[in-house]
């Protein structure tokens, strides 16, 4: 079976109690990994430090990335193992992409929905019989 390029999301979300450098240094050793695998970032989104829907490991935060690569199969393999074992991931998730045109648009660019920024209003009050 040939290996051919496959698209992959890496989802990653970092420790906010790490120190910076730690948080920077688990980036820099995907972007190693992937590059030691012949493979090559399509993009990397910092979506910055954002709460969590539920607690992760005791943690309601996390600093969260999205590098979208592209790679052999085996590469997810080689990224999950590593990232297992690295201090300062609170949670890691590789997706494999379907076919097809559509780039992950950055977050921090897109306009806010309609009606986000108005302050919200009191519920009217309802007429009980």
């Amino acid at each position: 079976m040939p290996t051919s390029a496959i698209a992959y999301d890496l989802t990653l979300l970092l420790d906010t109690a790490a120190d910076e450098a730690q948080r920077a240094k688990v980036l820099e050793e995907v972007k190693k990994i992937i590059a030691a695998a012949g493979a090559e970032v399509a993009s990397n989104h910092d979506w910055g430090t954002r709460r969590t829907a539920f607690e992760i490991k005791h943690k309601s935060e996390a600093e969260m990335h999205l590098v979208q690569f592209v790679g052999n199969s085996q590469l997810p393999a080689q990224l999950s193992h590593t990232l297992r074992i690295t201090d300062g991931i609170v949670r890691f998730r590789i997706i494999r992409r379907p076919k097809g045109p559509g780039a992950v648009p950055d977050i921090g660019a897109m306009p806010q929905p309609a009606g986000a920024s108005a302050p919200l209003e009191a519920a009217p009050a309802v007429e009980r019989l």
